[in-house]
């Protein structure tokens, strides 16, 4: 979700603490081999300013839908965003 980082730049929201929590879900087959059927990405990201948190969601939102690798899975990956602010 590096997108989602360049995007809050641009946008002039300050960012002082980012992770991921992303789940995953897989079918293993009788050959031994395997597959994922469900990802979920669960960001967490403070911001300095509680007035940009709706704007950081937003921005969440389009980073996700203009993500390659998500783009690019041929199963579902979902996005559950939170932003909160904190010193």
């Amino acid at each position: 979700m590096l997108w989602v980082l360049h995007l809050c730049a641009d946008a002039g929201i300050v960012i002082t603490e980012y992770y991921d929590e992303a789940s995953g879900e897989m079918v293993e087959h009788e050959d031994g081999s395997g597959e994922f059927t469900s990802v979920v990405l669960r960001p967490r990201m403070t911001i300095a300013d509680a007035a940009r948190i709706p704007d950081a969601l937003a921005i969440h939102h389009r980073a996700h839908e203009v993500c390659a690798l998500a783009r690019s899975m041929n199963f579902p990956v979902k996005h559950e965003p939170t932003v909160i602010t904190g010193g």
